[in-house]
């Protein structure tokens, strides 16, 4: 019977110091020292996914949810380089998410051993930073370093790789802290106020005078939003000086849809009356976003009478697609402040009078496109957002024309309660990160919104979810087509539909299968009874929504086309 600390021991004290109460993970030979250790530490909640894919998704869901750092654990081999694409999720978007992989033993790394990859190199691209733990007694130091960067600066993944050898040896047990006292999203916590604020001081004086001297000005506001916990900050600036905002899809739950001042999604799908704004703008104020090409269309014909002033905490991406006049680095907490405290207050009734020209919401399809007895994805899309929003749930969508509807028709979500993959759409997102989401916010209601060609990418975790018992609703947007693709191929490619066509398991029995209550929805008619009954059932539970096979998201601006030249349906009188 072993008594003595190993490192693997370490490890659980390490993490369950930085407050982690639940991990995600599979296990396997390089790491089962670590399990041992979990099961004689036994304080830590750890769930076990069907496939590490899903677990580093769902260490990337809880983080969202929660705003705490996210923890997944894979084996050597095939189980690190299964969480690559949810650590390459989380990089793009800026969630923090510790992975810790077993490695192979010292003795035989580097000679092909059995699931040995030099997962450190493999993850370059895709995390913050990687660490490869040789020494025990540095295990307990690596992981507050690990959770330290990935909170810090711009939120993101870090590696921590541990041999098998390393965590069966014997050490002294956890040491002090090398990191106390220092703060989240400071990429030098050690400075002073007074010192940091000489950096972004000036340019936030800048700022000032350009917005007030703009007479159309346009606020732009990303996912630093969220992760700065700065929303009502925006609210304020908003209020004080009459400015429109434009949240991106990663900043929808950062000001309410419903407010005044809110035009909505900029870009690809981005409403008419946000593109036409930033097209029509004379000041661009951009906060914590980063101007991705979806977001701005062709770079060189982004707001082309505008000055553009970045705020960002992360020096990387200022000027990386657009030209920027005022560049303002640093927390947007203190920096979004200054701004709001300096900035004087306007009104502006003659741009606002421009702005209601344009539709901000988009109108249903009409008879000629979808029949009415058949669901629109729209229809469908609008009811379930009204639901999401009155009932103050958690939504996680997947990638694909669902999440464009679900971007352009939610209401008024709360800051981290509107979670998808933006940077590197990842299919099959949805569902193992609202596991994590659940995780993180048990009580609080969670939908799972998808699509029949992501669903099937991750669905074994419908397995974790009932191992779990966790009341996920989840609503599958069933159309029978990869339908972001068949859509571009409707558009550009004269309706060549290659590969595209779905077919998928009858997602009502699968549900059934694994023990979930499901149905299936096909007619208008029917939706709203189906919702009244998924929201009344304990969960999980599964609603198959057969829409329209053909129904395309608009508006659109075609890939390499300016923002107003945008392809729209038959429009409504404006929506205010």
């Amino acid at each position: 019977k072993m008594t003595e600390t190993t490192a693997a021991d370490v490890l659980w004290q390490a993490l369950a110091r930085e407050g982690v109460e639940v991990v995600f993970g599979h296990p396997g030979g390089a790491i089962l020292p670590v399990y041992d250790a979990l099961y004689r530490f036994g304080s830590i909640h750890h769930v076990l996914t069907r496939h590490e894919q899903g677990a580093a998704h769902a260490a990337d869901g809880y983080a969202r949810a929660t705003g705490r750092v996210g923890v997944c654990l894979a084996t050597s081999g095939p189980g690190a380089t299964n969480l690559v694409t949810g650590l390459a999720t989380a990089m793009m978007d800026g969630v923090p998410v510790v992975a810790v992989t077993g490695q192979v033993s010292r003795s035989v790394m580097g000679t092909q051993a059995f699931q040995e990859t030099d997962i450190i190199g493999v993850t370059m691209p895709v995390t913050k930073h990687g660490f490869l733990v040789q020494d025990p007694e540095e295990i307990g130091p690596t992981i507050e370093e690990a959770f330290h960067l990935a909170r810090s600066g711009r939120p993101g993944p870090v590696l921590v790789d541990f041999p098998k050898c390393v965590q069966r040896e014997l050490c002294r047990g956890l040491p002090q802290r090398r990191f106390a006292g220092r703060e989240a999203f400071r990429e030098r916590p050690d400075e002073t106020e007074t010192e940091r604020s000489l950096t972004w001081g000036a340019p936030v004086d800048r700022t000032v005078r350009l917005l007030a001297a703009a007479r159309r000005p346009v606020v732009m506001a990303g996912r630093g939003v969220i992760l700065s916990k700065t929303s009502d900050l925006l609210r304020r600036l908003a209020e004080k000086c009459d400015l429109p905002v434009v949240t991106t899809l990663l900043g929808l739950d950062g000001f309410p849809a419903t407010d005044a001042r809110a035009l909505g999604m900029p870009g690809m799908h981005g409403t008419e009356r946000a593109n036409h704004a930033i097209q029509e703008s004379d000041l661009i104020v951009g906060l914590g976003l980063r101007f991705d090409d979806r977001v701005v269309g062709a770079p060189g014909t982004f707001a082309p009478g505008a000055r553009v002033v970045h705020f960002d905490v992360n020096p990387a991406v200022i000027g990386r697609t657009v030209e920027i006049d005022v560049a303002v680095v640093g927390d947007l907490s203190e920096t979004m402040s200054c701004l709001v405290s300096r900035a004087r207050p306007k009104r502006l009734p003659e741009w606002w009078l421009r702005l209601l020209e344009w539709n901000r919401e988009v109108p249903l399809p009409p008879a000629s496109v979808v029949s009415p007895d058949r669901l629109s994805s729209r229809t469908a899309l609008r009811a379930l957002a009204h639901r999401i929003a009155d009932s103050g749930a958690v939504v996680v969508t997947d990638v694909g024309q669902h999440q464009m509807w679900m971007g352009q028709e939610l209401r008024d979500a709360d800051p981290q309660t509107h979670l998808t993959s933006g940077g590197l759409g990842t299919m099959g997102y949805a569902l193992p990160a609202a596991i994590g989401a659940a995780c993180g916010t048990r009580g609080r209601p969670v939908w799972v919104v998808t699509g029949d060609g992501g669903f099937q990418m991750t669905l074994q975790e419908l397995a974790t979810v009932v191992q779990e018992r966790l009341p996920l609703r989840i609503a599958v947007v069933n159309n029978g087509f990869l339908g972001m693709v068949r859509q571009w191929q409707e558009f550009f490619y004269e309706r060549r539909y290659s590969a595209t066509a779905l077919s998928g398991p009858d997602f009502v029995a699968l549900a059934q299968a694994y023990g979930i209550a499901a149905r299936t929805v096909q007619r208008p008619d029917e939706l709203e009874n189906a919702l009244d009954w998924a929201e009344a059932m304990e969960g999980p539970v599964l609603l198959d929504l057969r829409v329209e096979q053909e129904e395309n998201v608009y508006p659109m601006v075609p890939t390499g086309s300016a923002l107003h030249e945008m392809v729209t349906e038959r429009m409504e009188p404006a929506a205010v």
